[in-house]
């Protein structure tokens, strides 16, 4: 069961109509009281905003509540379930040919942030998207979720959907740590690598990350603010469970609409915790030798998410070292994009991956700008 999305619902329901009633039979009981009429006007001020957070908080949880369990109840997944290691392990594949690339999602996402580009990928070899554990369709797994835990179970995943080597590995933000992992723990099997803004290993260390996120709340803080909202549903109450997705077609947008309503801020966390872990796990990975190398990057005139410019310069810095991890390696800054490359800017990896896979098959020549920093 669904403890965040079933659970807490049902209990913030019950608990709202605890506090109506009772606020209800207060109210009807003042006007039997001896009490001055200054009290019960004021207890009245008090008690009638009460009941109105009440039934909207209530409503809104209860209504969230169901609109997920009947949308995914006739709205399954695309793709496969598989079992790895006693867990159920989602992902889809389409298209044909090799090497295949493999997409991971950054955090907080799954496969469905893929649901724009993945097809028009699959178009020139086979393209699988997975959702790691506790995210998407795939069962949460114990602590810790490190790098060295994800990689394995990836490596059990594809072994379990027959998905042979040379695979392409191609992921978003935290993942290029773990992309890094596995490209480390099984090296004959990776034909390239393609990293979408990715996160580096003991990025938190940086002393940029260090100074903005030490004045902010503790993150037990964030994480019981952000779980609250998502549990009462606040993002649906936005619209933001209905917005179209650009570049999906209406079953995708759709599918990851609802997606951004049902978070798995408990995955979310975890991985978390567990930075410093996979930080010193994948610190001395690489490099990769003559190993294909395609590096997407945030602009960072534009920023993700008003970042500070010392944060922002910290992070364009990495994306740039990057490229030490291969002699075969070239970086594209994608003008105007926010962290989301695949999403502000689909139509640049549409064009860019097909050719880096054509250029692995030896189809089409190789770059003579190997270690390059280009912006389109």
């Amino acid at each position: 069961m669904d403890f965040d999305y079933v659970v807490v619902p049902a209990f913030v329901l019950l608990i709202g109509i605890l506090v109506v009633w009772l606020s209800v039979r207060r109210i009807l009981a003042l006007s039997s009281k001896g009490y001055r009429t200054l009290r019960k006007v004021a207890e009245r001020i008090v008690l009638l905003p009460l009941i109105v957070i009440s039934v909207v908080v209530a409503g809104s949880a209860a209504y969230n509540a169901t609109v997920l369990c009947w949308f995914r109840a006739h709205n399954h997944p695309p793709g496969e379930t598989y079992m790895v290691d006693g867990h159920k392990m989602h992902m889809v594949c389409m298209g044909s040919g090799s090497p295949t690339i493999v997409l991971d999602a950054g955090l907080g996402n799954d496969a469905l942030i893929w649901g724009g580009i993945q097809p028009e990928l699959a178009k020139t070899t086979r393209v699988c998207a997975y959702d790691r554990a506790g995210f998407g369709w795939s069962e949460a797994r114990p602590a810790p979720r490190d790098a060295d835990h994800i990689a394995a179970e990836l490596q059990g995943l594809l072994r379990e959907a027959k998905v042979e080597g040379p695979i392409v590995l191609m992921g978003h933000s935290i993942s290029g740590i773990y992309m890094r992992d596995y490209a480390t723990r099984y090296q004959a099997d990776i034909a390239g690598i393609v990293f979408v803004d990715g996160s580096t290993p003991m990025q938190q260390e940086n002393p940029a990350f260090k100074s903005a996120f030490s004045k902010g709340p503790p993150q037990w803080v964030g994480e019981l603010i952000q779980r609250s909202l998502m549990d009462v549903g606040v993002p649906r109450l936005f619209g933001q469970c209905s917005r179209k997705m650009p570049g999906f077609d209406a079953h995708a947008s759709k599918l990851q609409a609802e997606d951004l309503c049902h978070a798995q801020i408990g995955a979310s966390m975890a991985e978390m915790n567990s930075m410093d872990r996979s930080g010193q796990e994948t610190i001395h990975s690489g490099p990769y030798g003559a190993l294909p190398i395609l590096i997407f990057s945030q602009d960072p005139n534009k920023g993700s998410g008003g970042m500070p410019p010392a944060i922002a310069a910290a992070w364009n810095q990495m994306q740039e070292d990057l490229k030490k991890l291969s002699t075969r390696s070239k970086r594209i800054i994608a003008k105007g994009s926010t962290h989301y490359v695949q999403l502000d800017r689909a139509e640049l990896i549409e064009k860019e991956v097909p050719l880096f896979i054509q250029q692995i098959r030896g189809a089409a020549p190789e770059p003579t700008n190997y270690g390059s920093t280009i912006t389109e």
